[in-house]
């Protein structure tokens, strides 16, 4: 049976024999090396427009470098990548499902929760792509059971390179264009798809590379002041006519007194040491470091706030922007990342061990929960209102808005309230009216009086309105399996009745008992 990929074509079967780069001995025998020392600007320009041409090697291999070189910029971009790792991610299937791509779903779920390698670690590794542009995993295929599942292994962007039409990723190997990934093989993301270019361009290492080369400049600017003006200037002075000997043997001194705070000397020479009171202004080179390292965190986070600690005077509401601005990121990111783990992972699980999957369209879909969750104080407040006001409000849109699952009919439920559903608004309703016009017909002229006719007309009219309940309650009692479950469906449907109501209900009742009983007796 040929196993069909994402765009209806059959899949090289060695795809689930091996991973591809164990037949690529380049690769297997490549090293990382490093690419920053003695980085200049001319040397960084021709890596990027060497990326520009598709040779990626020089481009991945700086960027790399950055993230362990600087700091702030691992900090920032760190945190890009964990707060979508710690979003909560789940399983939805296609539009109109069927039981079937329903049940396919639930599988996909339980595998990639239980069965497979962490999917945080293929998340985080699949956000290497906001800095370099595209992240690589390679999938090793195992068996397991009846199962195949696959395994998670990253791979560094410099094993990779652009076809001569500088369109697609290739692996690196002997031929000119590189060679293609196999289907079913990797997980490929490429990140901001929104962007025009090449897909050399795409990286936000690109745009940090240059904040990154100047804060190093500034950094070795800075310690080269330290070193001239972070120790006291210490002067030697040698009596006139003194021989070179003598003032090399003066320098030696000066030398070893720097270092070491011991040295000899002629006695008849002499040592001072200056204090430097002037000069030594090093502000010009922690301002270059500071714009730096704002850039980095605009670019990488779009706000500064998270990697600072300053008074801005402006209340929570500047801090309020830059965290709607961050959540913008984040869901742009997870947007990504989910349609790529749909397309790469999820679809060939399913088509490889369930099979019948017809076409991307009907595939089930990985998704994160980016929703926030609403005050739920405010809507426990105005709901009821808004309901006994004649709005018609879903039970599911109010549960997606408090983030509070739906309970299956297998779960047991809290019961605090009125059910909010037609049904038990109309019987709640229909208590509530018989139990009003029974009352109100219930007066001391009426009950004693001798007109059996009209006896017979209440009773009548209060038995019509309490037959609804009753059907109601005899139809519960016919469908509940046993008494457990009957006394729940009861209490969902009465339990929500406040006291006064259930007080006339039942008043009601033995009022009806009671004219009942008078029409028996009068015929």
């Amino acid at each position: 049976m040929k196993i069909l990929d994402q765009y209806g074509q059959p899949i090289q079967s060695d795809a689930l024999a091996e991973p591809q780069t164990s037949r690529i001995a380049q690769l297997q025998n490549a090293y990382l090396t490093a690419s920053v020392d003695g980085l200049t600007p001319a040397r960084l320009a021709a890596a990027l427009r060497a990326a520009d041409m598709g040779d990626l090697i020089l481009q991945h291999r700086i960027f790399s470098d950055m993230e362990e070189r600087d700091g702030h910029l691992a900090a920032e971009i760190t945190k890009r990548k964990l707060v979508v790792q710690n979003l909560d991610w789940d399983i939805y299937p296609p539009p109109n499902a069927t039981a079937a791509e329903k049940a396919t779903g639930e599988w996909v779920k339980e595998i990639l929760t239980d069965a497979v390698d962490p999917i945080e670690d293929l998340i985080l590794a699949l956000m290497d792509g906001p800095g370099h542009g595209f992240a690589a995993v390679e999938l090793e295929w195992r068996q397991e059971g009846a199962e195949r599942l696959p395994a998670f292994h990253p791979r560094p962007q410099e094993w990779f390179r652009l076809d001569t039409l500088r369109r697609e990723l290739r692996l690196r190997d002997s031929s000119m264009d590189g060679a293609v990934p196999w289907t079913f093989g990797w997980v490929l993301h490429t990140h901001g798809k929104a962007k025009t270019g090449y897909i050399g361009r795409l990286g936000l290492h690109r745009v940090l590379s240059w904040p990154f080369l100047y804060k190093a400049y500034a950094i070795g600017d800075f310690a080269e002041f330290l070193e001239t003006y972070g120790l006291p200037i210490i002067v030697g002075k040698y009596f006139s006519g003194a021989t070179a000997d003598e003032k090399a043997s003066l320098m030696r001194a000066v030398t070893a007194l720097g270092h070491d705070a011991r040295a000899i000397m002629p006695q008849d020479m002499t040592l001072e040491i200056q204090k430097i009171t002037g000069g030594g202004d090093g502000t010009p080179h922690m301002t270059m470091v500071d714009w730096a390292d704002r850039s980095q965190s605009k670019a990488i986070l779009g706000q500064v706030l998270s990697a600072e600690a300053k008074a801005t005077g402006m209340g929570s509401g500047l801090a309020t922007v830059h965290n709607e601005v961050r959540k913008d990121i984040r869901n742009y990111d997870a947007r990504q990342i989910a349609a790529t783990i749909t397309r790469d992972l999820v679809y060939p699980l399913i088509a490889i061990n369930r099979g019948g999957i017809d076409g991307l369209a009907r595939c089930p879909r990985f998704r994160f929960d980016t929703g926030e969750t609403e005050d739920m104080a405010l809507l426990a407040e105005s709901l009821p209102a808004l309901a006994g006001a004649g709005m018609r409000i879903s039970v599911e849109w109010a549960h997606e808005k408090l983030r509070i699952p739906m309970a299956n009919d297998k779960e047991p439920v809290l019961i605090g309230g009125p059910v909010a559903s037609p049904k038990a608004d109309a019987i709640r309703g229909a208590a509530i009216s018989a139990a009003s016009a029974v009352i109100d017909a219930i007066t001391p002229g009426v009950i004693a009086g001798p007109v059996a006719s009209e006896t017979d007309q209440l009773a009548g009219a209060a038995a019509l309105a309490w037959e609804t309940i009753l059907a109601t309650i005899r139809a519960e009692i016919d469908k509940a399996p046993d008494l457990a479950t009957l006394q729940t469906r009861l209490t969902e449907i009465y339990g929500g009745l406040a006291n006064d109501e259930l007080v006339n209900i039942m008043a009601a009742a033995f009022a009806l008992a009671e004219l009942k009983g008078m029409a028996e007796a009068g015929q």
